[in-house]
């Protein structure tokens, strides 16, 4: 089956044309006549948003070592380690506004495959394959549903770190001292601990799309 991963640079070239007119129907008949359907867009870009996933996982993990050096801090250049800070949590949003991205993208190509595949139900002129295919029409969309809403959780718990990491940055860019590193320690513990809900939650999400993607390879 053919992948977007996988197209030639003509089809490339579609891909970018299209785009820039901004209609996805438009964009997804291109790719059809190029041989790229729905579901083989559906699979690329839930395969990447899994890489975003774990891509802002390492990304996290590593704004969680920062903010650790500068609770432990025990003197040097203050200022230098804000930067390093700031960077981590730059790098931090950027992550997560890459995996918004990505399941939105998912979104978008799985509403026009159900749509389609519902629409389709009514050119079988088989009863037993029509119910056959609407069968696996519930299936898959109650698998995807699932799939769904564990992205969705591990999304929305983002912009909360985000939100405390924030006030850590902006805190410590204020206040250059060493009371500051001691108001900050205080707060590492229910950073480290909603940073590794956070964790857990994607890890779960790239799990149960793994396995969505299983059951599409599957069909």
């Amino acid at each position: 089956m053919p992948t977007v991963s996988r197209i030639g640079m003509p089809a490339l070239l579609l891909m970018a044309a299209v785009f820039m007119t901004g209609c996805q129907s438009t964009y997804y008949s291109a790719m059809e006549k190029v041989g790229i359907h729905k579901r083989d867009i559906m699979v690329d870009r839930i395969e990447s948003s899994q890489t975003a996933q774990e891509e802002a996982q390492e990304q996290f993990r590593s704004a969680l070592d920062q903010f650790r050096s500068v609770v432990s801090f025990n003197g040097g250049d203050l200022e230098a380690l804000y930067d390093q800070l700031n960077t981590e949590y730059e790098d931090s949003v950027a992550s997560a506004e890459e995996v918004r991205s990505r399941i939105q993208g998912v979104k978008d190509v799985s509403e026009a495959l159900f749509e389609e595949w519902e629409e389709e139900l009514d050119l079988y002129s088989s009863a037993s394959l029509r119910r056959s295919s609407q069968q696996k029409l519930s299936d898959t969309r109650r698998q995807y549903k699932r799939m769904l809403a564990s992205m969705e959780q591990s999304e929305k718990r983002m912009q909360p770190v985000l939100n405390a990491f924030q006030d850590q940055v902006l805190y410590l860019k204020h206040n250059l001292n060493a009371q500051a590193i001691s108001a900050l320690k205080g707060e590492f513990g229910s950073i480290k601990s909603d940073i590794d809900r956070l964790l857990r939650d994607m890890q779960r999400s790239i799990d149960e799309s793994r396995k969505f993607v299983a059951t599409l390879k599957q069909q």
